[in-house]
């Protein structure tokens, strides 16, 4: 007695318990043969054994006689403990044994085995993310073969890791939905591919295509339209790889956007520095803001793309991977020597290393031309800036001045107002009765006024207040 499987077509969860006896007898007949746990009557339904997550294994039982035990498993450690072959206490003839021996397939068995198991993880893991509402993201992209065919396709996450032998922590880089957090320029090089992120542009680039992301985007477009008329002048006989094409598009087209940047905002900040010592007002100073903005956004741009090519320049490591992409080479563990089967294409590696060396040092060159000039016009704004800060200081300080001298006439004045508010009494003083009485006490207010008011000033200089 054996069990197996159904077919897979049918019914892929079904055991199928077929009875064969060793011996030719009138008591088996061969409308015996039924399903495990099923009647014998032709009529009843089968009885299915299904467990989510935990493997079946094929169970092989010899015929015995009525007094036979049967052993139930309950667990999975019990399945795993006990033998294939069930004996009874009854042991039947050696004869049995090499028959049944005989009739057993060692390679179907291991077959069967081995579909059982691959069935169990696949069921396992699409039960697993049908449980975790796991949605396999799909991304539109546009692909560009090696020979300039251009064609928009949408594809999913496990088919893009098929395809460029990615691995799911490499997509991060490149996925739109983490734009925010992956704003960094980068240049990832892997086994199969390299995977590009500059600015808007990202884009996947293998052996014979490109896969770029966001191609609605400046950065996209500015990319796309570089590298189709270098790919139609490569297929009339340029030897650069594609992958370094794309490279080198891909960095052409972000050194031109910030190049075109600072050529914009340049004019504007040399006018304004030429303005402001003679015209102060609040629209020049709005300018000069942000201009100063767009400067300090270009300066760091320029300076992680600067940094991003000074780190693959120091790493020869990572040099000699993109050189050696799509040929049968590999490099020494500790040394970095590359190993190639065919030397030409060990001596066509060398030369591309030498050359993605001058290629990466000619943007590099730009880059910190680009970084540079933005961070001298940065530092002509700050030190306009300063100079304005400090005009404007000196303003104020003039303004405080002439408060500070008001304030002490008013403090003189308010004197002289107590005193004829005094004499501005209803009260008898005898005065009003002396004709020289009003005379002299003006005089007085004046006189005193006038004699307490330079009195502070003199004061207010000498402590250097004023």
């Amino acid at each position: 007695m054996a069990l197996t499987p159904f077919p897979s077509y049918s019914y892929p969860n079904l055991l199928q318990l077929s009875v064969r006896s060793p011996s030719p007898s009138p008591s088996l007949h061969p409308s015996l043969i039924h399903l495990l746990f099923a009647s014998p009557c032709p009529t009843a339904s089968p009885f299915l054994l299904q467990k989510r997550g935990v493997p079946l294994f094929p169970v092989a039982l010899k015929p015995s006689s009525s007094k036979s035990k049967t052993k139930c498993f309950s667990t999975k450690e019990d399945r795993l403990n006990q033998p294939e072959t069930f004996p009874s206490e009854n042991v039947g003839s050696e004869a049995d044994d090499d028959e049944f021996r005989g009739t057993e397939d060692p390679n179907s068995h291991h077959h069967h085995h081995s579909s059982a198991v691959a069935t169990q993880r696949i069921t396992s893991s699409f039960s697993d993310s049908l449980s975790l509402g796991i949605r396999d993201p799909v991304y539109e992209v546009v692909e560009v073969k090696s020979n300039g065919v251009v064609s928009t396709r949408k594809i999913n996450r496990r088919q893009l890791l098929k395809s460029s032998g990615l691995r799911p922590r490499d997509i991060r880089s490149v996925d739109p939905s983490l734009f925010l957090t992956n704003s960094g320029p980068s240049l990832l090089v892997r086994e199969h591919a390299i995977l590009l992120t500059l600015g808007s542009l990202r884009a996947i680039a293998m052996r014979d295509c490109v896969l770029i992301f966001d191609y609605h985007r400046n950065g996209g477009k500015a990319f796309m339209d570089i590298l189709l008329p270098r790919l139609n002048n490569m297929n009339g006989g340029h030897c650069m790889s594609f992958e370094l094409e794309v490279v080198e598009a891909a960095l052409l087209s972000r050194i031109q956007h910030l190049e075109q940047r600072l050529m914009d905002v340049e004019p504007r900040v040399q006018a304004l520095l030429e303005e402001l010592p003679y015209k102060l007002t609040a629209d020049i100073l709005e300018q000069l803001r942000t201009s100063k903005q767009t400067l300090v956004e270009l300066g760091s741009r320029a300076g992680a793309l600067r940094q991003m090519l000074l780190d693959l320049l120091e790493d020869p490591h990572e040099i000699r991977r993109i050189c050696i992409m799509g040929r049968n080479c590999t490099l020494k563990k500790g040394t970095d020597d590359m190993e190639c089967s065919v030397p030409l294409e060990k001596l066509i590696a060398e030369e591309e290393e030498e050359e993605i060396e001058m290629l990466l040092e000619n943007y590099l060159q730009r880059c910190e031309s680009c970084h540079g000039q933005a961070e001298r016009l940065l530092d002509s704004a700050k030190e306009m800036e300063d100079s304005i800060a400090v005009n404007l200081s000196s303003r104020r300080l003039e303004v405080s001045r002439v408060e500070l001298l008001l304030q002490v006439g008013a403090f003189c004045a308010a004197v002289g107002a107590l005193v004829a508010g005094i004499f501005g009494m209803n009260l008898r003083s005898y005065l009003e009765e002396q004709m020289f009485a009003f005379w002299l006490t003006t005089a007085g207010i004046v006189v005193g006024g006038v004699v307490a008011f330079f009195l502070i000033y003199s004061y207010l200089r000498g402590r250097r207040i004023l």
